[in-house]
């Protein structure tokens, strides 16, 4: 179990890191190519989305590898799943359906290790 969470965080971590760090680093014409979601809303909130996705993925990471509250990591996978949904609800306002699958698939990972996170932390 430890080594199946440690696994998937590890993944969702690097992912969000990258993710998250463009859209807070990179303006809005950098990120349009590869976010075209980025035209209808605000860059603040992108931006706020970005740091959200940093702060998970170190949320994953940190707390149970020091030792300290880690039960914060299942607190940032749920955050996670939660940024996931409204992704998928952007996705499928702008008539975007077939893209929603990178979406679901980080939902089911972090929804993952947010339950391995309760099975041994």
């Amino acid at each position: 179990m430890k080594l199946a969470f440690w696994i998937l965080a590890g993944l969702l971590a690097v992912f969000y890191l990258y993710a998250g760090g463009k859209k807070v680093a990179q303006s809005q014409e950098q990120l349009r190519p590869m976010m075209g979601w980025v035209d209808t809303v605000p860059m603040p909130l992108v931006r706020v989305i970005g740091v959200l996705e940093v702060l998970g993925a170190i949320g994953l990471i940190l707390p149970p590898l020091t030792g300290i509250a880690p039960v914060l990591a299942v607190a940032a996978a749920i955050g996670l799943m939660l940024i996931q949904i409204g992704g998928t609800a952007t996705h499928l306002s702008r008539g975007e359906a077939s893209v929603i699958w990178l979406n679901l698939a980080l939902l089911v990972l972090a929804a993952v290790v947010a339950w391995l996170g309760t099975a041994w932390l």
